[in-house]
């Protein structure tokens, strides 16, 4: 199973890159995640729990980064075995340029799994990757600009905090 998108992402390419290199923020943005540990140089150790159509599994698995090129692109290679629901893997190829102010993100996603869930079918094992890496890319940028919130005159103003200006303080 294969996908590509772009998103427009309010941050620019360096917040952006450094979100995915941090495991707290991966934590945050992988769908079903329950613990990410590691850092980008030795890979990340994952443990994240989904239900695909009437199979629930808990995966446990490595994720790595490679091609790493500074606030461009990365690469984001997974693993993980779910017992006896099977396995999954996959990958995306992300990139990143300035644009309009913040960052358009482009992603191309391959996916792969095995065992009782392949048994599924692929139509939906192709709906739920896309919902996972659809979910993923939408949580990072929430993470990265903030929630809209609504202002005090429950008007639409929207005012945004994300993960950097969380953890220094700063707007």
């Amino acid at each position: 199973m294969q996908m590509s998108d772009t998103r427009q992402i309010a941050a620019q390419p360096k917040d952006v890159y450094a979100a995915l290199l941090n495991p707290d923020v991966l934590k945050a943005c992988v769908p079903g995640a329950t613990e990410v540990t590691g850092n980008a140089l030795d890979g990340f150790e994952a443990s994240v729990t989904q239900k695909v159509g009437p199979v629930k599994a808990t995966f446990k698995g490595q994720v790595t980064l490679s091609d790493l090129i500074e606030n461009e692109s990365l690469t984001i290679t997974g693993e993980g075995k779910g017992g006896a629901a099977g396995f999954a893997k996959g990958g995306a190829e992300v990139r990143m340029r300035a644009k309009d102010g913040g960052t358009e993100l482009s992603y191309d996603v391959e996916a792969k799994v095995g065992g009782k869930l392949a048994q599924l079918g692929s139509r939906i094992i192709d709906g739920f990757a896309k919902k996972m890496a659809d979910k993923f890319f939408s949580n990072l940028q929430e993470t990265l600009e903030g929630p809209a919130e609504q202002g005090d005159d429950g008007g639409d103003t929207e005012t945004k905090k994300g993960w950097l200006g969380r953890l220094t303080g700063k707007e």
